[in-house]
């Protein structure tokens, strides 16, 4: 197969991608080269998932050219893109929740025997081949994806896409849900890509992942091409996100001192849904409090406890010193917790509803007239107010909010938190997927909501977002509270130590083991 002018497989020439009310793209050109791994950055909003949608045949662009290997070439559906060699992980996953791994590996593509039928257990063994190439030994290929957490699905995605043997892979925030270990072994099969001489694009907000892996590095703003860097040693990161943003942004924590007040949320000995170990700990009015764990520690599982969503085998939640009765979500949005939970797409957003109806959904008994009639006009201004005050880039509140990028429905869903008398907000991977500008208005909002007496508590597998923001540290492992340290006495050495299981870690000796400061 040519591999392209002059080694160049993918040329795309001034796309330009329209939408009702928004100009997605507008006249972006680059080149992407054969043993090469080529970077893509831009806040949300910038155009890079609608310049994967266009390279996989998802979207038409509205003008422009897309030449692969010298030819000019119209990707009008996601199989005429395959056809192409071009392969798209997106950072929303595209599995069938209901079918097995081996099922999505290969669907459309099951092996048959002499009479049609599918060859299922040809089907598994292929799966398990692949599975194991990718060092995904803990993953069933006979079990239902559902049965996975995120960061695992993410895994089973990056395989599916591997089997296709493309030429040309696009990864869209690959890393936002793996482990350490899972994305060292992500970036080892990128380098054999490379090697193999693929043409690589990848897309990450994480700007220590770009400078880490990538030969080139293109920053999109506002739809626009602003900027390529060819020679990734010539930029450093103070560049790259002045580029991206327009503006300077420096420290993109921005942490902000405030006074802590006495407890204001305790949990006593709470377990079930995958706590281990009856869990302890309280958090300060006004204070921000992390939990930091590798996957599968059970911070998710705790946060899900606590709001509701999963019942408690035993235990107790107070809040302002009375204990309260937490059945299910309304109950716990009733006494002013709530969840921003870590699967935005699937459980924090109406994907299909607008935008107004998703910042109006929980607070609109308190809006409707005698809890039967709603009030439009009321809710109008709180979306308006909400979409003025948060920065929400949309044409207006009627936009479906499916179509809006990561970090704008992650406002959203803090708007529909903020619309309500909120007294502990729980942030489950708030910035998961989001860009570096948006990370500091959030990281921002929750200063503000901290200063303003709520308690704010996080959870990432971002370990310096962890210590950029929180005035306290919760470290899980296994299911279990292991240890909390104080913002004054983090570091990195100090909170792995008690994240990793003792076998894995480069010093095992006693002091690794101290788990409480």
């Amino acid at each position: 197969m040519n591999p392209g002018v002059n080694g160049i497989p993918l040329r795309c020439e001034a796309i330009s991608k329209s939408f009702p009310g928004v100009k997605a793209l507008d006249s972006v050109s680059l080149e992407v080269h054969e043993s090469s791994v080529h970077g893509i950055v831009g806040e949300n909003g910038a155009g890079k998932s609608t310049l994967l949608k266009i390279l996989s045949g998802f979207h038409t662009p509205t003008s422009g050219r897309i030449v692969i290997r010298g030819e000019d070439v119209q990707l009008i559906n996601p199989k005429a893109a395959f056809d192409r060699g071009i392969a798209v992980i997106y950072q929303e996953l595209n599995l069938v929740p209901e079918m097995t791994v081996a099922e999505n590996l290969f669907l459309g593509r099951y092996p048959r025997g002499a009479l049609g039928i599918v060859d299922h257990g040809g089907l598994y063994r292929s799966a398990r081949e692949q599975l194991d190439f990718l060092r995904l030994e803990g993953i069933d290929p006979r079990k239902k994806v559902k049965r996975f957490p995120i960061a695992q699905r993410q895994m089973i995605e990056i395989a599916k896409a591997l089997l296709h043997r493309a030429s040309i892979l696009a990864f869209d925030e690959p890393t936002s849900s793996l482990s350490e270990r899972e994305k060292s072994r992500l970036f080892q099969i990128i380098r054999a890509l490379r090697r193999e001489g693929k043409a690589v694009i990848y897309v990450s907000h994480r700007l220590e992942e770009i400078f880490e892996l990538c030969d080139v590095v293109t920053v999109l703003r506002d739809g626009r091409r602003a900027v390529s860097f060819d020679d990734m040693a010539a930029v450093d990161r103070d560049t790259l996100v002045t580029s991206m943003v327009g503006r300077e942004i420096g420290d993109v924590y921005g942490y902000r001192p405030r006074s802590i007040g006495g407890d204001h949320l305790r949990v006593d000995a709470l377990k079930g849904g995958g706590i281990a170990e009856a869990a302890a700990f309280s958090v300060k009015r006004g204070e921000i409090l992390g939990f930091f764990g590798l996957v599968g520690a059970g911070r998710t599982e705790l946060m899900r406890l606590i709001y509701g969503a999963d019942k408690p085998e035993s235990g107790a939640v107070y809040l302002e010193g009375t204990r309260v009765v937490i059945s299910n979500p309304q109950d716990a949005i009733r006494n002013g917790i709530c969840y921003c939970p870590e699967d935005r797409k699937d459980q924090g957003i109406f994907a299909v509803h607008s935008v107004a109806d998703n910042i109006n959904i929980s607070c609109r008994r308190g809006f409707s007239a005698m809890g039967l009639l709603l009030d439009l006009e009321r809710e109008r201004e709180n979306c308006e107010g909400f979409i003025e005050r948060l920065g929400i880039r949309t044409p207006s509140g009627e936009q479906r909010i499916g179509k809006l990028s990561g970090g704008n429905q992650q406002k959203v869903i803090l708007a529909r938190w903020l619309s309500e008398n909120l007294k502990v907000l729980l942030m489950d991977e708030p910035t998961r997927g989001i860009d570096v500008g948006a990370k500091y208005e959030i990281y921002q909002l929750m200063y503000e909501l901290a200063e303003s007496g709520t308690s704010v508590i996080v959870v990432s597998s971002d370990l310096p977002e962890v210590m950029g923001i929180a005035d306290r540290i919760i470290v899980m492992r296994a299911g279990c509270i292991v240890g909390e340290i104080p913002r004054s006495e983090a570091s990195e050495e100090r909170i792995l130590g008690m994240a990793l299981p003792p076998e894995s870690r480069p010093d095992s000796s006693p002091e690794s083991e101290n788990t409480t400061a």
